[in-house]
């Protein structure tokens, strides 16, 4: 029997575990414009690659003009846009985690990343695979969603708040795709500090241009404390360790490993906050698991 596949989507998934610490970590943040934090915490991370430079400056030499603006457009969508998007349609339903923002951007996101792996990379989808996805999907909507409710009690800014989401999901599951597609030739390194590179310029003319550069400034001591913490934990370190699993992963597969974010961070409400879990939110965890096993089995197959 073939060997399926490496340890490239178990990197994705620990990537996905640190991920689901985010929300702890930003909440002293929320004062501040989201571009400020996508600049900041961006500009901390580039700034510690710096001492890494023997490691990735040679693969430089490697990129073309197309491999220049395939990585400008992961900055700018992935590292930008993407968080912007999230960020404002959270704003506009009061933070509430489990609401249609979650839904639309979590859920369609692996939609958005394996039509762009399909176009973009022609990566190959068997019937098998598209079962278990959509397995994995349903999943992800048992753990997200307490006894399969959603939050749907957020007035009138709810339309304003699911269109964001829908931008923000688009903006990340496209840039899986064209991040792979950079890392066919570049080491994850190299592509971890050129999002880190690039992506601080698009968040500070966002902030030029919404008139918030003043914001950069009034940030107080906790958080720029939080800030590197983010950067060595959820930030710069979950990208880089994201960035190997998906160089030695299909972007297919990647998405879908990226699901286990709503389950650990269901076990951290569960821990940290003291909530229960339902019924429906244990059998979609193992659902998850399953799916996500068999994803990554039948995905070389395809």
């Amino acid at each position: 029997m073939k060997k399926i596949l490496s340890f490239g989507p178990l990197f994705v998934i620990i990537a996905a575990l640190l991920w689901s610490f985010d929300g702890i970590l930003r909440v002293s943040l929320y004062s501040l414009p989201p571009s400020v934090v996508v600049f900041y915490e961006h500009v901390l991370g580039f700034i510690f690659l710096l001492f890494v430079v023997p490691k990735w400056f040679p693969d430089l030499k490697k990129m073309n003009r197309r491999d220049w603006l395939a990585i400008g457009i992961v900055s700018l969508f992935s590292g930008a846009l993407g968080t912007i998007f999230y960020t404002a349609a959270l704003g506009k339903i009061n933070y509430i985690p489990y609401s249609v923002v979650v839904l639309l951007q979590q859920q369609l996101q692996p939609i958005w990343a394996i039509s762009a792996a399909v176009l973009l990379l022609k990566e190959k989808i068997s019937p098998k695979f598209l079962l278990w996805a959509a397995l994995a999907l349903v999943a992800a909507y048992m753990i997200t969603f307490k006894d399969l409710t959603v939050n749907l009690g957020t007035g009138q800014q709810t339309a304003i708040a699911g269109l964001l989401a829908l931008l923000a999901g688009l903006c990340w599951g496209t840039s899986t795709a064209i991040s792979k597609y950079v890392l066919n030739k570049v080491s994850f390194l190299t592509g971890t500090v050129l999002r880190f590179a690039l992506a601080p310029i698009f968040a500070f003319i966002f902030l030029a241009i919404l008139g918030q550069t003043p914001a950069l400034f009034n940030l107080n001591p906790n958080q720029w404390l939080t800030l590197l913490a983010i950067t060595f934990s959820t930030g710069m370190v979950a990208l880089g360790i994201y960035y190997y699993g998906l160089k030695k992963t299909p972007a297919k597969v990647t998405t879908l490993c990226e699901l286990v974010w709503p389950a650990s961070a269901v076990i951290i409400d569960f821990f940290y906050f003291h909530k229960t879990l339902s019924i429906t939110q244990v059998l979609g965890m193992a659902i998850l698991v399953a799916s996500i096993y068999q994803v990554t089995k039948y995905a070389r197959k395809a």
